[in-house]
């Protein structure tokens, strides 16, 4: 919030340059709003004031931004809820979408030190319908300016909705870029990171590896009997299964873990350091305590290889793991199998 700004003796070109300015160059919604309603003071002598923006999400004005406004009285009316039903003037503005003269100051309050009060919606046009994002309110000391005065202030309140609205835009424009680009690395069932995303991870890994001389292990995890429990229950059950493996394995790895969906039925750890098989296997019990699903357990195979001994691309311990996997598999699963080491000639 801002505090007290000084006055000064600009023309009305002046004055409105400043206000075209404080939105075209504005990097932060507060600053602007600030310094329009500022501008706004000046250009109608008010004495203090105040600007809310609407929040549709909680149904209320949150207050933005100050003009000698004590702490107490901005803390006093840092919102106003439920904006659809409250009859604070404030509120009245914003539902109307029309500038009010309040007589008496009392009556809003955050201006309560004000003999009177002008209120200014902050209104936007979008496809025909107007929008209000917000208020902008000024007291003064004394009586209320000439109409023509109070006129003069509402390009000042247009120009504050204007940058109001391109804070909006700009929040989420960079929301949906946020949620695009997690969709993009994520698998949409479970939450993990899909293939694409451990592919990336993994080669950065056993780049990492190769370059330190660290150990780096990997490991397939393939649900057992999955066309049983998805023939039992459907796609249902078998989409809870999913989820359920995939929630053990997000809640039992180590933070320097990837675990992420590798095919329908197969998931895959990547786990620096010496500690793979270890976490593997706390994985596969994990799994196994599981409550069964329409009467079928839920375990997994997992297959483990590891960086050097097992391979050196991440082709070549993929395949490595896969094939462990099954082996465990054939084993009559629920269990961790690693390539059997060579035999000594």
């Amino acid at each position: 919030m801002s505090g007290e700004r000084p006055l000064h003796d600009r023309t009305e070109g002046e004055l409105f340059a400043a206000a075209a300015a404080a939105v075209a160059r504005g990097d932060d919604l507060d600053d602007s709003l600030a310094e329009l309603l500022g501008l706004a003071a000046e250009r109608l002598g008010a004495t203090s004031g105040a600007a809310y923006i609407v929040d549709p999400d909680h149904d209320e004005l949150e207050l933005a931004v100050t003009y000698a406004v004590d702490a107490n009285s901005a803390a006093a009316a840092a919102s106003i809820k439920p904006l659809s039903e409250s009859h604070d003037p404030l509120a009245d503005v914003t539902r109307s979408r029309a500038p009010l003269g309040v007589d008496d100051g009392a009556h809003v309050a955050i201006l309560r030190g004000a003999a009177t009060a002008l209120l200014l919606p902050l209104v936007v046009r979008r496809e025909g319908i107007e929008i209000a994002l917000g208020v902008m309110c000024l007291g003064f000391a004394g009586p209320l300016p000439k109409p023509e005065t109070q006129a003069a202030a509402e390009p000042l309140a247009d120009l504050a909705a204007v940058a109001v609205e391109r804070a909006l835009a700009l929040s989420l424009g960079s929301e949906r870029a946020e949620w695009f680009d997690r969709l993009a690395h994520t698998d949409p069932l479970t939450g993990l990171a899909n293939r694409r995303t451990v592919d990336r991870v993994l080669e950065l890994e056993v780049a990492r590896a190769g370059r330190q001389g660290v150990p780096l292990n990997i490991a397939i995890f393939e649900i057992d009997r999955f066309a049983e429990i998805q023939k039992a229950g459907g796609n249902a059950a078998a989409d809870n299964a999913l989820r359920r493996v995939a929630q053990i394995l997000a809640e039992t790895v180590r933070l320097m873990d990837t675990v992420a969906r590798y095919s329908d039925d197969q998931f895959i750890l990547v786990a620096p350091g010496p500690d793979g098989l270890v976490v593997a296997d706390r994985l596969v019990r994990g799994i196994a305590a599981l409550p069964a699903i329409d009467g079928k357990a839920i375990s997994v195979s997992a297959g483990i290889a590891g960086f050097p001994l097992d391979g050196r691309t991440p082709e070549e311990l993929l395949a490595v793991a896969e094939k462990a996997m099954h082996t465990a598999r054939q084993a009559g699963g629920s269990r961790v199998a690693s390539q059997p080491a060579p035999a000594a000639e």
